[in-house]
């Protein structure tokens, strides 16, 4: 059944692979992240190779089930070793899985090159794998004609989520805190191999559909989006694989509609599902509500703002206890000098001040509204404070505290101020003689 140059067979079905694949990857990939592991992915995907040619050459067939067994032992002994480099040889985690992965890699290509040399192996399936080609290779079952890929890569995803579910206790406290696991009662060893474990066989069985690399891409992205996003390990797993089901679907429309829009073929959709899955942890880092970009870029704003009009009110008032005119352009050149601000940003900052009516306005002469005057009351009384305290307890000198009062007195509360006032001997004036406000 075709819509145009869509079939709902193939698209379908390449589609459901490449979900269940980023699943299957999203489950250990999560865990992984929280044991700050994630590249054992890598190291997993490359250390695969002596296991798979260790396979080949004792059977001489390229598929089946022993250079499948052989790629996942290999896998656990990556893990295994990378554990005992850094356990027993007070390596680094990353030092030690650079050099297991690379041994290990070294001798699977020196494997090939003596015993399997005359196999044709193409890079390009190693590394992107060959996702649009999963429903050529079928088989019924119950009268349903399916990929066995996505047979397989099914039957990954639910061996991981049931392992999940049963050990959910101890895989989640092994991984924040392997040694409080240890005194309660917990193998940690032993869920940081079960979990290696789980990241050995999903590689191996994602291999052949998304490439030794895309795979990689799988198991990180989703689980770093799921952990910027969520405070709880929960709502980390469901929204990572949110992001692998929605990353493997629009990867593969990206990879046909995009190029044919720029007037090319379609590309590869492992790469677009890596590409996606990317973009989505950007616009993630970008926009995430708690701490993203843009929210950290209007807090630094919000925050710089707000200075400017506290910096105004203090500024009117200590104009008015020297009884001089307080006029607007004497509190723009004022607060320009000492704060090296822009005459723009100040008198933004006024006119937010009078709509506020923190300030009133006749002509050019600027006056404090009673609101005004305890909003500028509290922050002279808070730096003040500061200063006597800065005096009192540091010992600097008086011609050393204004700068540093100024910063701290825009974060000062009231019980602060008490705090300030109470460490500091009650004082009545600060070091310059000036009297602190009640």
């Amino acid at each position: 059944m075709n819509f145009g140059d869509w079939s709902l067979f193939f698209d379908g079905w390449i589609i459901a692979t490449a979900i269940m694949c980023a699943l299957a990857c999203m489950l250990p990939g999560c865990f992984l992240l929280l044991r700050r592991m994630s590249l054992m992915s890598d190291a997993l995907s490359h250390a695969v190779l002596p296991g798979i040619a260790i396979g080949f050459l004792l059977t001489q067939s390229r598929g089946n089930v022993v250079m499948f067994l052989g790629a996942i032992a290999a896998g656990i002994v990556t893990a295994f070793f990378t554990q005992w480099l850094r356990k027993h040889g007070r390596v680094d985690s990353g030092a030690a899985m650079g050099v297991v992965f690379t041994t290990l890699f070294a001798i699977g290509l020196l494997l090939i090159v003596r015993g399997a040399d005359s196999v044709e192996l193409d890079p390009g399936c190693v590394l992107y794998g060959a996702l649009e080609l999963t429903p050529l290779d079928t088989f019924t079952i119950f009268g349903v004609v399916v990929p066995k890929a996505f047979a397989m890569l099914s039957v990954v995803f639910l061996g991981n989520l049931a392992l999940v579910m049963l050990l959910w206790k101890e895989l989640r406290i092994t991984s924040f805190d392997p040694d409080l696991a240890d005194c309660l009662g917990f193998r940690s060893s032993f869920m940081h191999y079960l979990v290696m474990t789980m990241t050995a066989i999903t590689t191996v069985a994602a291999f052949e559909s998304v490439g030794s690399i895309i795979v990689v891409a799988m198991i990180i992205i989703p689980a770093a989006t799921g952990k910027l996003l969520a405070n709880r390990l929960v709502g980390m797993l469901f929204i990572a694989g949110a992001v692998a089901v929605v990353s493997a679907t629009l990867g593969h429309f990206a990879a046909v509609l995009i190029p044919r829009s720029m007037g090319y073929t379609s590309t590869g959709t492992a790469g677009m599902v890596a590409v996606t899955a990317g973009a989505i942890l950007l616009l993630a880092i970008i926009c995430t509500p708690r701490d993203g970009a843009l929210i950290r870029i209007y807090r630094r704003w919000a925050h710089a703002t707000q200075t400017t009009r506290e910096d105004l009110l203090a500024l009117a008032w200590r104009l008015e206890e020297r009884q001089l005119a307080v006029e607007t352009q004497r509190l723009s050149t004022d607060l320009c000098d000492a704060r090296g601000l822009r005459a723009s940003s100040v008198h933004r900052a006024i006119r937010s001040l009078l709509r506020r009516k923190l300030f009133t306005q006749t002509g050019n002469s600027i006056a404090l509204t009673e609101a005004g005057r305890e909003y500028a009351r509290s922050l002279i009384r808070s730096h003040r404070l500061w200063e006597s305290w800065l005096q009192s307890t540091l010992g600097l000198q008086p011609d050393h505290v204004h700068a540093t009062a100024m910063r701290l007195e825009h974060v000062t509360d009231e019980h602060m101020q008490r705090q300030l006032a109470e460490e500091s001997g009650a004082p009545k004036q600060d070091p310059h003689g000036r009297a602190i406000p009640d």
